[in-house]
């Protein structure tokens, strides 16, 4: 008999155990449930309801999204290495340019325009870098379906849009800055054979008028990317 009231005392045990680990699984459930929903609201109310620069979380939204807290992290360092890459390098390059208003400015600003424009070539290759991290953190995930909807949402708003509208007028930017550049350095060129009056310029030669038309005529071609580009960087910033 008493062998048999072990046997059955054993046996509650284990059922007890079993019962107590089902508990703790879906107190486990239930708590990345509520991280995910936390997660998802702030996807929603924050970000895609604020404006281009993403916050930093708190300790208490670290806390409340748990392991999502890493995915808004993929949103965030994408985000502020494409704000460093317009601070650093596009913005000191699209202020020369908009700073040249007449003739003489080609002259006087061709060096500076070349030292700021020489970064170019890096900074596209850092915001490639930083989409194509961007884009293979999130290849990665494993998110809910309810909450990769939302995320899926503000990726493309923070991540796939901005990269779209920036990347491919980087080139184009380079190409206005060098033309730019080579209308300053054959103005320079010319010594004193050209002169600036009344925001005009004249030259010595007809053959100096054609090459500096010639030149003009490459700056008025490539001159949109400006505007455009500026367009694309409010809407990041």
């Amino acid at each position: 008999m008493a062998s048999g009231i072990l046997r059955v005392a054993k046996q509650s045990g284990i059922l007890l155990a079993t019962v107590i680990m089902v508990f703790q699984l879906a107190g486990c459930g239930d708590k990345e449930a509520e991280q995910s929903k936390a997660f998802s609201d702030f996807l929603q109310n924050t970000v895609m309801r604020s404006g281009p620069q993403l916050p930093t979380l708190s300790e208490n939204q670290k806390k409340n999204f748990g392991n999502f807290a890493g995915d808004y992290a993929i949103l965030y360092g994408f985000s502020q290495q494409l704000n460093k890459a317009i601070n650093d390098g596009i913005r000191p390059v699209t202020d020369e340019l908009s700073a040249i208003k007449v003739p003489a400015d080609y002259q006087s600003h061709r060096d500076t325009l070349r030292q700021a424009a020489g970064a170019l070539n890096v900074v596209t290759q850092q915001v490639q870098n930083a989409r194509n991290l961007a884009d293979s953190s999130k290849s990665s995930l494993k998110l809910p379906a309810d909450l990769q909807k939302t995320y899926d949402a503000a990726y493309a708003k923070v991540v796939t849009q901005p990269a779209n509208s920036v990347l491919p007028l980087l080139p184009q930017l380079q190409a206005l800055s060098r033309s730019v550049i080579d209308t300053g350095d054959f103005l320079q060129a010319q010594n004193n054979s050209v002169s600036f009056a009344n925001n005009n310029v004249q030259f010595a030669t007809q053959d100096q008028v054609k090459q500096y038309n010639t030149l003009v005529a490459d700056i008025a071609s490539a001159a949109p990317v400006l505007v455009q580009l500026k367009t694309a960087i409010s809407n990041v910033q």
